[in-house]
């Protein structure tokens, strides 16, 4: 899939390790309810010429397992891990509220701070395990900022406008002390 066809698809959940022997697949699911990825109906993937249906799904504590259209062994399932699903931005509901909206909506959004001061734009909103960030890249410089992606570090998202506003936490500088021991 080129990065233009990628444009209009959105990441719905990502496959990961076989679940079983029957062909059965553990994938992390981001949407809000992990069983609406079944669904979607075919979705997309990150493999050229893969497309994937879910046929049956179950959620764990904090997976989603679920049986693939074709897959019937645990080989042919390992053989997903890592694939990517997507599925077209037009299959997903408008959002009814103002502060409603989905992260893919961010990217590329002007990023600035209160006062009006451009940071950059809005990169991506990754989570390494600890929570939503936001990925602020600013192109004059070639720096990219990490901020938590809270409501008192984006207060404002005016998607309609094109810009979020950040407000930056503010880091504080100890004192490097030699003289004290750490018991």
């Amino acid at each position: 899939m080129t990065d233009g066809a990628k444009s209009s698809l959105l990441l719905m959940g990502r496959i990961g390790a076989a679940h079983g022997i029957k062909g059965e697949v553990r994938i992390q699911s981001f949407t809000e309810d992990p069983l609406a990825l079944a669904d979607y109906g075919p979705l997309a993937t990150n493999r050229a010429g893969l497309t994937i249906t879910i046929t049956a799904a179950r959620t764990t504590t904090n997976v989603l397992i679920a049986r693939i259209k074709g897959i019937s062994g645990r080989s042919a399932a390992e053989k997903l891990n890592g694939s990517e699903l997507y599925v077209d931005r037009d299959q997903l509901p408008e959002t009814d509220d103002e502060d409603d909206f989905y992260q893919a909506d961010l990217i590329g959004l002007e990023a600035r701070l209160e006062d009006g001061t451009r940071l950059g734009e809005v990169l991506a909103v990754p989570n390494f395990g600890a929570g939503d960030l936001i990925e602020i890249g600013n192109r004059e410089t070639g720096e990219t900022a990490f901020y938590p992606f809270t409501r008192a570090a984006v207060p404002e998202i005016h998607i309609e406008d094109g810009y979020v506003v950040v407000v930056p936490p503010i880091l504080v500088e100890l004192e490097d002390n030699d003289n004290e021991k750490l018991d």
